[in-house]
């Protein structure tokens, strides 16, 4: 905290309700949000939208959705990256099946199926917990990577295995696919990920926030207060696996172009959960700083030795990722 709250006091329940109570907050969101949408687009190359800025939205995103799980919730899920490949296979399927509707709201539409199934496999956290409901979240990681990579219908009987992004057009403005600047899927991920960042903000504050909160701390007195943990657990997997749906259809459709089933391997899973632990458990904004963490320490290892003029090859440098990031 880089300032004090002291003096700002709310006279009324709605002012205390606010998205962002606090003065310091409400102002820098605007900033952050002003230069995110008019002044990167302009000054930004194509480097830093495509190998930076994009991945970063992305993965924040995906945190998020953890955060919300773990962090509120207190249900440690290592299934981030198969819920992942859910929205991405989920997206790919609608865009065959669905051309002519706007692959944007196809995107958001791929989430609701990664929800569903994490209702599924959130079933088990009424009766297990930490450990044990790690392993039955991880159970589904290997699931998907298995299923993805073995029935060929998800990518459309494609000989190389992978799922190819097509060209899609927004307001004749190609978003995806080959022919889509950088500029335009930097802009498609920036909204998304600024709206239903949003709105994670305001469940957090609301009555199911305050529901995960009661759950997380002691689920016992949760329910003897009349919170119903099995819907307050369901709930928390579902809007958690959405934002990873998202995320992975992203991931596909703005930053890769195409993919096999591979990219979302466990790997993938415990890097968010990194991305989780690193920016904080129970914070909005510890998912972004976590996700620029991981995204930005690769790339100032790589390149900080060349401009500091230290000659140092490839393996040491592959070497210092591995120690600092473990992968």
């Amino acid at each position: 905290m880089f300032y004090r709250e002291a003096g700002q006091f709310k006279s009324t329940y709605i002012g205390d309700q606010e998205l962002f109570p606090v003065k310091q907050d409400r102002w820098g969101i605007f900033v952050i949000i002003g230069i995110s949408f008019i002044i990167v687009p302009l000054i930004a190359n194509d480097y830093w939208l495509q190998a930076i800025l994009i991945p970063f939205l992305i993965f924040s995103l995906s945190a998020l959705g953890l955060n919300l799980l773990t962090g509120y919730a207190g249900q440690l899920s290592l299934g981030t990256g198969g819920f992942m490949a859910v929205g991405a296979y989920s997206c790919y399927k609608l865009v065959t099946y669905l051309p002519e509707t706007n692959v944007i709201v196809l995107i958001l539409i791929s989430g609701f199926f990664s929800a569903g199934i994490g209702i599924i496999f959130g079933i088990p956290s009424l009766r297990i917990k930490g450990f044990y409901l790690a392993v039955a979240t991880l159970a589904a990681q290997f699931f998907f990577e298995w299923l993805f990579g073995r029935v060929q219908w998800f990518y459309n009987y494609n000989n190389s295995g992978a799922i190819e992004v097509p060209v899609r057009n927004f307001f004749d403005i190609a978003v995806t696919g080959p022919t889509a600047t950088t500029q335009a899927r930097y802009m498609v991920v920036l909204c998304i990920v600024t709206f239903l960042a949003l709105v994670a903000v305001n469940l957090v504050r609301g009555r199911i926030g305050r529901a995960w909160m009661a759950i997380r701390d002691m689920d016992i007195a949760a329910e003897l207060i009349g919170i119903r943990p099995l819907t307050t657990k369901l709930i928390a997997f579902a809007i958690s696996s959405y934002y990873a749906g998202v995320a992975g259809a992203l991931f596909v459709f703005t930053y890769l172009g195409s993919a096999e089933v591979e990219v979302f391997d466990i790997n993938m899973s415990f890097e968010i959960l990194f991305m989780v632990i690193i920016g904080g458990l129970g914070s909005i904004s510890g998912a972004f700083l976590g996700a620029a963490f991981i995204v930005l320490i690769p790339i100032l290892i790589t390149n900080l030795p060349l401009i500091l003029g230290i000659p140092i090859n490839s393996a040491t440098v592959e070497h210092f990722n591995f120690m600092i990031l473990g992968a």
